[in-house]
Formats: C-alpha cells, sequence, structure tokens
C-alpha cells in the first residue's frame, strides 16, 4: 500500500508545503512512492484569494519585488535553498509594480506547477475540486479525510491543513445587527472578503457606514468607485453617478500606514539584537508562562527602538548629539523605558525623530475637531503628511522600523498564542495599502464620495436606521441605511463555519483564548487538551497559534512562513519514511 498524504488547502500555503517537499525528498525519502492529494475547490497554487476570477481592479498591497514563493539563504532551516524568481523577475514587469491579484495568481499556479514538477519520481499529486468535511482515524493509524460529494473517505497517512483565510459565523454583536437589518429592511454586510461580498445592495447616492479602515476597506473604496464606472483624471477623481457616499471610520480612525516608496540603502541593522531567538527561548522555558503585555512587548519595543535608532545615527548623524557606539551601549544597558527615553531625549534633539509607538498606533487619541467639515480637512491633512513622509528618504528610520517589525514577527511565531494585539498592531504599520491608494482616498474625499467618521466608532441600531458617531468629533453622528463591516473574519476554530474545523474543535483540539488552532511550534503538529501533539495531524496558516504575516514573504527577510513549511514537510517525510521501512520490515 502507498503512503498518502493528504493537503487541504491548495492555495500559497499548500504550494509552499510541496515545494518543500520536493527540496528535502532527495535527502529523506528517495526512492520511495507517495500519493499527496491536494483538496480545495479552488485552483491549486492560487487558491480563493488569488484566483483568476476577479476585478482586475484589485492590486497587491506589496511591490512585486517584495513578493516571493522561494527560499534563499536568510531562512533559517534544515531543508536546501532552492531560490527562484520575485513576482517581478517573472513577469518582466517593474519591480516598484504594484500587481493585480490576478497576475499574482498566475505566479502563484506557475510556483504550484514547478513544485510538483520538482518533486522526485513515484511521488504523484491529485489534485480534488471539492471542501474537506471531516478528519477521522485513531491517532496511531491511517487518517480518513471525508470530501464534499464523495461516498468514501481519502485515506491518509498523514494530513495536514493548510487552508488560509476562512469565513466564520457572525458573533452576537453582528448577530444582533444582521436581525435588526432584516427586521427594518436595511443593509447589514457582516465581515467577508471583499471580493466575494454582493455588493449590489449599495445604492448610488445613498450614505453607507463603513466600519473598519485596512485593506478590506481599500478593496471596498475601489469596487464601489471605479468598479462603477468612475475614473481619476490626475488627483481629481469624476464620478459615474453610481457610486453610495462612504461614511469610513474605525477604532484608530485613520487608513493604514502607506507603503514605504524608496529604496533602502547602506547598512541594514543587525536584527535580530534585544528580541532573537536567546530571549524567546527564555520566555518558553518559563514554568509559569508568560504573559505578552508584561514580558513580550517591552523586548519588542526595545527591538524596534534599537532598528530606528540605529538608522538614525548611522545615516543621519547629524541629528543626533552623541557616536553611535556610546548611545548603542547605553541603549543595551538600559533596563526599562523609562531610562531609554531619557536616554534618547538627551542624545536626539529634535522630538519629530523618536521613535513613538504609542502615538503612531493611536494618531488620534485626545485630538478633538469642532465640526465634521473641519474633520474632514484635518483627517485628508494627516493622510497627505503620511504619504510625503513614507516617500522621502529623509525618514529612512521608518524603512528600519519594517524591517525590525518582520524580524519581530518572525521570533513572535514561536511563541503562539500572543493575542490579536500584536497582529492588528503589524498590519497598520508595515501591512497598509500602496500610496496610490491612499492618493485615490484623498481625491474622493475632495469629490465627496468619501467621508471620514473618526476614532473609536460607534455604531448603534435605533429608529430604524444605523447611527454612528465617533470620540473625533463630539456631538456629530451619521444616519444610514446600510453598514459594511470592513474587514476580515476572526480566524476563530469554534465560529469557523468550516465544517473540518469545527469538527476538529468538537473533537478535542486545543485551541488558545482567542480561538486558534494550537499547534507544536516545532513542526506544526496539532495540539490536543493536554498539550500532546497528533502524531499524523499538521496545520499551518492564519488560524493556528503559529500564524506569520503571510504564505509568501519579502526576499531576503527570514520568511518565517517558509521556515515552518520546511519543518513541517521534514516531519512529514520523516514519518513517511518510517512507515515505508516498517512495512518493508
Amino acid at each position: 500500500m502507498r503512503p498518502s498524504l493528504v493537503i487541504v488547502g491548495a492555495g500559497p500555503r499548500g504550494t509552499g508545503l510541496i515545494e518543500r517537499i520536493a527540496a528535502n525528498a532527495p535527502e529523506l525519502y528517495a526512492g520511495s512512492g507517495l500519493d499527496i492529494h491536494l483538496v480545495d475547490p479552488h485552483p491549486p497554487g492560487a487558491g480563493r484569494i488569488w484566483r483568476a476570477a476577479q476585478s482586475p481592479l484589485l492590486w497587491m498591497n506589496s511591490h512585486a519585488e517584495d513578493v516571493t514563493m522561494f527560499t534563499d539563504e536568510t531562512v533559517a532551516m534544515e531543508g536546501p535553498v532552492r531560490e527562484g524568481p520575485t513576482l517581478h523577475e517573472w513577469a518582466g514587469i517593474d519591480g516598484r509594480t504594484f500587481a493585480d491579484r490576478q497576475l499574482q495568481g498566475a505566479y502563484l499556479r506557475w510556483v504550484h506547477e514547478q513544485a510538483v514538477a520538482a518533486l522526485p519520481p513515484g511521488v504523484t499529486v491529485h489534485h480534488h475540486a471539492r471542501r474537506a468535511l471531516r478528519i477521522g482515524g485513531p491517532r496511531d493509524g491511517r487518517q480518513q479525510v471525508w470530501l464534499e460529494g464523495r461516498p468514501r473517505p481519502l485515506l491518509a497517512d498523514l494530513v495536514v491543513l493548510a487552508l488560509g483565510h476562512l469565513d466564520a459565523e457572525l458573533d452576537d454583536q453582528q448577530r444582533e445587527l444582521s436581525e435588526y437589518a432584516r427586521a427594518h429592511g436595511l443593509v447589514h454586510l457582516p465581515p467577508d472578503f471583499t471580493a466575494d461580498s454582493d455588493l449590489s445592495a449599495l445604492k448610488a447616492g445613498e450614505p453607507v457606514l463603513v466600519r473598519g479602515f485596512g485593506l478590506a476597506f481599500v478593496d471596498l473604496m475601489v469596487l464601489l468607485t471605479e468598479g462603477r464606472g468612475g475614473r481619476y483624471e490626475g488627483d481629481t477623481y469624476v464620478p459615474s453617478g453610481q457610486e453610495p457616499v462612504l461614511y469610513v471610520g474605525s477604532r484608530r480612525g485613520v487608513p493604514y500606514h502607506s507603503k514605504i516608496g524608496y529604496d533602502w540603502s547602506g547598512e541594514r541593522p543587525p536584527l535580530p539584537r534585544f528580541f532573537g531567538p536567546p530571549e524567546v527561548d527564555a520566555l518558553l522555558a518559563r514554568p509559569e508562562g508568560f504573559d505578552f503585555g508584561r514580558d513580550v512587548w517591552p523586548l519588542v519595543e526595545k527591538e524596534l527602538g534599537f532598528a530606528h535608532y540605529h538608522r538614525l545615527f548611522t545615516v543621519h548623524p547629524e541629528r543626533t548629539g552623541v557616536d553611535w557606539s556610546a548611545f548603542e551601549e547605553k541603549y543595551a544597558a538600559a533596563s526599562d523605558a523609562a531610562e531609554r527615553e531619557a536616554l534618547v531625549a538627551s542624545a536626539v534633539p529634535d522630538p519629530a525623530d523618536r521613535l513613538d509607538l504609542d502615538a503612531l498606533d493611536h494618531p488620534l487619541d485626545g485630538v478633538r475637531y469642532g465640526s465634521f467639515e473641519e474633520f474632514q480637512e484635518g483627517l485628508r491633512g494627516y493622510v497627505e503628511r503620511d504619504l510625503s513622509r513614507s516617500h522621502d528618504p529623509y525618514h529612512s528610520p521608518d524603512l528600519a522600523v519594517f524591517l525590525g517589525l518582520l524580524s519581530v514577527y518572525g521570533q513572535l511565531v514561536r511563541l503562539g498564542g500572543i493575542g490579536p494585539r500584536w497582529h492588528g498592531f503589524f498590519s497598520y504599520l508595515a501591512s497598509g495599502p500602496p500610496g496610490p491608494r491612499l492618493r485615490q482616498m484623498l481625491a474622493l474625499s475632495r469629490a465627496g464620495v468619501l467621508k471620514f467618521l473618526g476614532s473609536d466608532m460607534t455604531v448603534s441600531a435605533e429608529g430604524g436606521v444605523f447611527r454612528a458617531s465617533s470620540a473625533t468629533v463630539p456631538g456629530s453622528f451619521v444616519e444610514a441605511w446600510a453598514l459594511v463591516e470592513a474587514r476580515l473574519p476572526e480566524p476563530t476554530v469554534g465560529r469557523a463555519r468550516d465544517t473540518l474545523l469545527r469538527e476538529l474543535h468538537a473533537d478535542g483540539a486545543a485551541e488558545t483564548p482567542d480561538g486558534l488552532l494550537r499547534v507544536d511550534p516545532a513542526d506544526g503538529r496539532l495540539l490536543d487538551a493536554a498539550g500532546l501533539p497528533h502524531p499524523r495531524r499538521f496545520a499551518l496558516g492564519p488560524y493556528t497559534d503559529g500564524r506569520t504575516p503571510g504564505a509568501f514573504t519579502r526576499p531576503r527577510t527570514g520568511g518565517p512562513a517558509f521556515r515552518q513549511n520546511d519543518a513541517t514537510a521534514r516531519a512529514a517525510l520523516v514519518f513517511l519514511r518510517a512507515l515505508v521501512s516498517d512495512v518493508a520490515a
């Protein structure tokens, strides 16, 4: 009987796993047959998110030169490096292009084909364009993976879940809003993947409340403006007349920071410096565990500050008051944030050159405007300043902080279960929209198609309408017949619409307090309530506590997802090799 591996999810994470299986098989699994079953109703490589069947108006939020599916020497892994082209090299386009998602899907399909072609003879890949419904089977025996519309299960010696982003059931608040909308003839669109949302109920000229100011909002903005026939003439938006009027707010009340629009030059900060493997090992070794806010965040702050000041002192020394070596020595010795702040105040004369993470994270805290109209002008000024800063190398310490954020994320992956605070902070600072999208946002605001609500946005359902207000403009509110929750569904196991995950949840798979699947950080094996790894089940992706910034990454930044893929592939091959040896014996 040939060994069998089932991978549920054929998007970029499943493709990356196959690439690592192909890379490691010559060392760990030479000469043995293997059936790999890919289970996904969407096309292999692109999967759901990057499929061809979506609007060509939707872009990636990374430059094409910053997207790769291939490992390099910076990835800390046991398997061999197999380099390959970035998106811009493969597509033959300018590296600074923000490619559309259809092109990225084509790149991912090509990577998938290359990975399958690189598998050794005797290893065969079968794609099942179906949904996986549940997994059964004993811990010490073959697993059964039941598929939609198939009377018999796939038999698997190992199962890897690489499901990517998933739909979720509504939480209590969302359910109440949806019920209210149905009772009063309103429109409520809960969290969803914007490209999949039916936006036809959002009528031309009508006010629409939008809660969420991240990338899901950017997609919504595009589909309801250009997607309805509007166009840009320079910095001016020319409406088609089919657009609704979007009133957008969020907890922060501002859009995610613009992608940086200049190249790195000179020496990179030597990262990790204060938050690396030794610090993570020490946290994991604590018998009492660790608290993110108390034990981890101070290390993150010190690491990001180090990246910022290394760049400032080494490239812009005229804006500092002491030599870098003297500053670095005192910075390293500083025992807490207050001591570091005093050091920085004495060594960096201009407060604008000092890193203030709290101010970055909460730019509208304590800011109040006297009128709604005044705030529109104020937020346009904020966006214009962000665009100017993100495209000016005078502020290159910002790019150093971005590299620090990537380094920190690579370490946090090992800790698991760190809570939602970090992921939101990272996305806001490091995973924002392309600069051109923010310029479009300004044009839409000037055209009256987009209006800003402010921070700490609240929504109530009363008087037969939805009503929104914010702390930024006290006493002001907007009423509308439509409300859109512009954000992705929370990746919680208990509320996932995916029946496979719900069955795992009911079957006792361990989860974090935030509802993520717990996995062994060493190789991705699923953990049970006692913390024991399942010998035959693995999981990778955003619904696990080993979540990473993405399934692909910026070249030469360590790629934590690639490291995970390699570890899981090697663990799977070693297990399957032992099975073959036992059968032969």
